[in-house]
């Protein structure tokens, strides 16, 4: 800000409220607690569209019909495999490196042998957005064998991507019910507006930077706590309770000590966030297959308590669960390790995120904000010697 512009407006933290872009991409209403892609409700998908319709339909604006929908899951069982020096990389990492990290490395490493690296037009980064969503599962999947000792497995292409993730993963093909919920919830993550990792995305892209350098920005962003790993907080917090009592009781105490319950309260959201109502009925679902409901009980023994529960002003506190909080023990449920929660996300939210570059690219103007510049003027430098 100049000095001696006194009528700029103040800025918001986090630039709450400051509308970035124009985008046809998501809308999403945080009072009534509508998440809407491409003019679709996110209900009347997650009930009737799989992740790859989900896919083309948020990077060609339409639902795609059969011959389409053929051809994309082609394209995408072909483009599963990893190349020899992405393999490689994964192999040589230090066993102890964070997932997330991993996959921020091979998604900049996967830039090397793209054919369309330095080609930003519509068709190229759309078969950008083809290989790196084929892709990610492949990497998260491949590093976590590895990591173990365990020898990576050869992509299926006549799987789906949520069957075929599973499959990479654990050596053996996905019960039908397990499949259903991973894509279910890999629908409800694809996409979440100008979220922390998709503007990230779309800065990066706005200096025309390939597409492969957006997504690099975009899987950093999501590793952050704060964003991307919520979930697995989650399920560390269930797992070191135990129990419904005492987690009851261990939540109780973070709140009157004014902590923050990991999976309550969202940015946007004022009532409950939407897609936590599915992965709420996904998590029961699974407990019951697997006979064990303890996880999904214990979480709803958690609701109430951050619901009801008083702030300082005697007010309840009106905190409702968000996407994180029943992901954690539907995906720890399904078998899934948890410092793979976050990786999963990046697998369903590279959809939205390629999305949101390509309809930078397509009507670009660099994003540079200005800031509020809040130090001193009018000083002088001393020489070196005279400086305390």
């Amino acid at each position: 800000m100049n000095q001696s512009d006194s009528t700029a407006k103040k800025p918001r933290a986090g630039l709450e409220g400051v509308v970035a872009v124009p985008s046809s991409v998501c809308f999403i209403d945080g009072v009534a607690g509508r998440l809407v892609y491409r003019g679709y409700e996110i209900d009347d998908l997650v009930e009737h569209a799989t992740f790859e319709e989900v896919a083309f339909l948020l990077w060609d604006g339409d639902l795609p019909n059969r011959k389409a929908l053929d051809a994309l899951r082609r394209d995408l069982g072909r483009s599963a495999a990893l190349p020899p020096h992405v393999s490689s990389l994964l192999r040589d990492l230090p066993k102890q490196t964070q997932p997330m990290d991993a996959l921020r490395t091979a998604v900049s490493a996967l830039a090397a042998t793209d054919p369309d690296l330095e080609n930003n037009d519509p068709e190229a980064d759309r078969r950008k957005a083809v290989r790196l969503t084929a892709q990610l599962p492949s990497v998260v999947a491949t590093f976590h064998r590895l990591r173990n000792g365990q020898q990576a497995v050869a992509p299926d292409p006549g799987l789906s991507l949520a069957s075929n993730f599973l499959y990479m993963l654990n050596g053996k093909r996905p019960h039908d019910t397990i499949a259903r919920v991973l894509d279910a919830a890999l629908v409800l993550h694809a996409e979440h507006g100008m979220n922390a990792s998709t503007f990230a995305a779309r800065v990066t892209a706005a200096t025309m930077a390939d597409l492969h350098a957006a997504m690099t920005s975009a899987t950093a962003a999501l590793k952050g706590p704060l964003h991307g790993g919520a979930n697995q907080d989650v399920m560390h917090l269930l797992l070191s309770c135990g129990d419904a009592e005492s987690v009851e009781r261990k939540v109780k105490q973070m709140l009157a000590n004014g902590q923050k319950v990991p999976g309550f309260g969202h940015r946007v959201y004022r009532t409950v966030d939407p897609r936590a109502h599915f992965l709420r009925k996904m998590s029961k679902q699974l407990g019951e297959a697997a006979g064990n409901a303890k996880w999904y009980e214990m979480s709803e023994r958690l609701i109430p308590i951050l619901r009801d529960m008083p702030n300082a002003d005697g007010k309840p506190r009106n905190l409702n669960p968000n996407v994180d909080f029943f992901s954690a023990s539907a995906y720890y449920t399904m078998g899934v390790p948890i410092d793979l929660f976050t990786p999963i996300f990046a697998i369903a939210r590279v959809a939205g995120w390629t999305a949101h570059v390509m309809e930078q690219h397509q009507n670009n103007r660099i994003i540079r904000p200005t800031d509020d510049y809040t130090g001193p003027f009018g000083r002088k430098v001393v020489p070196i010697e005279q400086r305390g």
